[in-house]
């Protein structure tokens, strides 16, 4: 009986660090270090999507959903603020 509790416990302990670390796991994922910007322009019609990082990250940027998966973009690139503008009065003039 007592071996039974310590095995449950240590197994609930387990799974409580397991899923912290994959809260930080995903978080982390969520951010982007220098050296995985994408520093061209990308096409428009590429773009599928797009989500700003988290703010606790330590640089600031845009995962830009492609179909061959996420890159890194400088929220401040120009081509960037320009894909927003026209997104922006896409979505409002319908």
């Amino acid at each position: 009986m007592k071996i039974s509790l310590a095995l449950l416990v240590l197994l609930l302990a387990a799974a409580w660090i397991g899923g912290q670390g994959m809260s930080f796991q995903s978080h982390r994922s969520n951010c982007c270090s220098q050296d995985m910007f994408l520093h061209k322009k990308i096409p428009e019609a590429k773009i599928q999507g797009y989500k700003y990082t988290p703010s606790t990250c330590t640089h600031k940027a845009v995962l830009v959903k492609l179909e061959r998966g996420l890159v890194c973009v400088d929220p401040r690139k120009k081509w960037f603020q320009e894909y927003l503008r026209k997104k922006e009065s896409n979505s409002t003039s319908t």
